[in-house]
């Protein structure tokens, strides 16, 4: 069973993101999070984001083993444009548009045994 984290809404563009998110793909969790730590550009840190909370989604909400976890997907997609105005000469206004991502990255590892489990073993072997 594979979690999910998305971080939607990243005020930066797809296209700088997705440099940064090809370097972690298909590393694990605790490899991802050291290389991003060393990584000299503003996406890092929102890619590392992404990261945490898959981490933490899979740990706390699924059961699993924070040490096995591997990144098997990470994707960068074009979200909402912000449409903004500049002043050029002449008294005109052109238009830009201030990009936005969504990242999405999905982890799997192995699951932990839970120890309700372990306790109703216990009892009806007894």
């Amino acid at each position: 069973m594979t979690v999910q984290a998305i971080y939607k809404g990243v005020r930066m563009s797809p296209r700088k993101v997705s440099v940064v998110a090809a370097l972690v793909r298909g590393r694990s969790v605790a490899d991802a999070i050291v290389i991003l730590d060393h990584t000299p550009r503003r996406a890092a840190e929102a890619v590392k984001q992404a990261v945490i909370s898959a981490r933490a989604n899979a740990e706390h909400n699924h059961n699993f083993k924070p040490d096995s976890l591997n990144i098997t997907e990470i994707t960068v997609t074009p979200g909402s444009r912000l449409k903004r105005y500049r002043s050029a000469a002449r008294g005109r206004a052109l238009r830009f548009a201030r990009k936005t991502s969504h990242i999405r990255v999905i982890v799997d590892g192995e699951k932990r045994v839970s120890k309700k489990r372990e306790l109703v073993t216990k009892k009806e072997s007894e």
